[in-house]
């Protein structure tokens, strides 16, 4: 799988973790000329993530990958929140696929890279360096010059764009002085992986005591984590014996004779860099965001910005003037990935309450709540988490009107039903490019053939989408149904009789009635060069293969 290092490319991506993976995988599926280097011989050999989200396989969706990944995957699971006499106070088992998935899945970080690394194989566009690392670097207006050391041997690569995806020490960041705002934990928390056991709970169990805050998680294939935080005065060479780790499961589980897979002791971090781009490098995953893992979102964040950002450099490599598109990667993703670092920290607040009344306190409050049905299902749908959703960027906001809360949100993805009755995820009918998705009755009366052509000709498809009460119809672009009915709720439903335009990551950019469709081509041609208009890129990569992406 190791490939040499070539002169040139378009995206040089540094870091073979989660983020750097999807992203190389992406921008390999739009053809793009890519290297991914990786200091490390093998993708990681060790449990770290173990929880994958809706957003983040909608993401893998985009790169071919979905199906793959849901096989190695156990998906659906919740938590249980248990006070210090076991009794449980609240619940979160989402059952909504919002998105396309289940909200919460199970998985080994180990199984999930060597996927992904598996997977480059696809794209002849992609050479894949592990035991290669970036020993310097350095950019003019035009391209990055990267110094790879491998085996011992330095090469120059040359590459239109660099983006740094090496991990929460990230050397690229270290080296352009870009620093890290926020904090570190005080308290430390001994992560313990069984290889096998003997609990049986399909959730996540949080043990919310004063004394010691444990939560526990399934995994697949019969494996189990165990975090448990550290007291006052139990250090980590302490923490890190097997005697130590094997009392605390005692306490809690039936897993006190499991074999252990790792242990070792993690203080967490909430903190975010300063600025996510300099001039052609970008910082992605934990180069750019460390989040503490009470959400479980640390990892997911790092695979929204693989999906933000790939199909941004695959136009900028297209355009005279990318950078509009290039900016809005760092005024999308660093909002919402700061709001994701406050919801562990507001989580982190339940799982470890300060002292014994505090912890009352919680319990109380959430058995009240749980007799309020609305209140109930806010946190059992995991309604607290915050939506993909940018208030600045690349979209063209509408405050004034009514269906405005729809844009710079990421769509639902609802499962539709096409004129033969085949049943299908929306994102399957989406082509990889900007979409008009006319929601609408009759959307086949809003597109004449004219105008039909004039979007194509700039580079973007149409798509009808008919209420869940309204059958489609035969017309010259595809029509479906809404079965799931997800545009029937806000903000969503205030868009009846609306043109959306759809980013190729699924976000809406802007909003027309359905009337005035030709208002959507100004924000059209900020997020596509048309075909007939593209650049030649600088390096020409192989263009029969980039004709086959398009």
């Amino acid at each position: 799988m190791t490939a040499r290092i070539p002169e040139e490319t378009d995206v040089l991506v540094v870091g073979g973790g989660p983020t750097g993976l999807l992203l190389a995988n992406l921008l390999g599926s739009m053809g793009v000329k890519t290297t991914l280097v990786e200091r490390n011989e093998t993708t990681v050999q060790e449990p770290r993530a173990v929880s994958i989200d809706d957003e983040s396989l909608r993401a893998l969706q985009a790169a071919g990958l979905a199906e793959t990944v849901g096989a190695i995957t156990v998906k659906g699971y919740g938590s249980i929140y248990l006070g210090p006499d076991g009794r449980r106070f609240a619940e979160v088992k989402p059952h909504v696929k919002e998105y396309g998935f289940d909200k919460r899945n199970a998985f080994e970080q180990p199984v999930f890279e060597a996927t992904l690394r598996q997977a480059l194989l696809r794209h002849p566009s992609v050479a894949t360096v592990f035991g290669a690392e970036l020993a310097d670097f350095r950019q003019d207006s035009d391209h990055v010059l990267a110094d790879i050391t491998i085996s011992g041997q330095n090469r120059t690569l040359r590459a239109r764009y660099m983006v740094a995806a090496d991990g929460g020490r990230s050397a690229v960041r270290k080296a352009l002085n870009i620093p890290l705002e926020g904090s570190t934990f005080r308290e430390p928390w001994l992560i313990v992986d069984l290889h096998s056991t003997r609990n049986r709970c399909f959730h996540t169990e949080v043990f919310c005591d004063p004394r010691r805050s444990v939560i526990t998680l399934p995994g697949p294939g019969g494996i189990r984590r165990y975090e448990f935080k550290l007291n006052p005065g139990e250090t980590t060479e302490q923490a890190e014996e097997e005697s130590f780790a094997r009392r605390l499961l005692n306490e809690v589980s039936p897993d006190g004779d499991e074999p252990i897979r790792r242990q070792k002791v993690y203080t967490f971090h909430a903190r975010i860099a300063a600025r996510w781009r300099q001039g052609r490098i970008f910082l992605a995953g934990d180069a750019a965001h460390l989040t503490p893992p009470f959400a479980g979102q640390g990892m997911n964040s790092g695979l929204r910005d693989a999906h933000n950002l790939a199909w941004k450099l695959d136009e900028a490599l297209r355009m005279a003037d990318p950078e509009d598109l290039l900016d809005s990667y760092e005024a999308e993703r660093k909002p919402h990935a700061w709001l994701m670092i406050e919801l562990a920290l507001r989580m982190g607040k339940i799982m470890m309450p300060a002292s014994v009344p505090r912890g009352k306190l919680i319990r109380m409050g959430f058995r009240f709540l749980g007799l309020y049905g609305p209140a109930r299902d806010y946190f059992a749908q995991m309604k607290y988490k915050p939506k993909p959703k940018f208030s600045a960027g690349l979209i063209r906001p509408a405050p004034e009107l009514p269906d405005a809360g729809a844009i710079g949100r990421m769509i639902p993805q609802p499962i539709v039903t096409a004129l033969d009755r085949q049943q299908i995820l929306l994102d399957t009918l989406l082509p990889d490019r900007p979409v008009v998705l006319v929601f609408s009755e009759a959307p086949e009366r809003w597109v004449d053939a004219e105008m039909q052509e004039r979007l194509q000709k700039l580079g973007c498809a149409v798509i009808g989408l008919t209420p869940e009460w309204v059958n489609p119809v035969s017309a010259p672009f595809p029509i479906v149904r809404d079965s799931s009915r997800f545009f029937s709720e806000k903000p969503f439903r205030d868009c009846l009789d609306r043109a959306l335009l759809l980013r190729r990551d699924r976000y809406v950019a802007a909003i027309e009635p359905v009337r005035s469709i030709a208002g959507l081509i100004p924000m059209i041609t900020r997020l596509t060069e048309p075909p007939d208009n593209r650049l030649t890129p600088s390096f020409a990569a192989d263009e029969e293969l980039r004709s086959k992406a398009i």
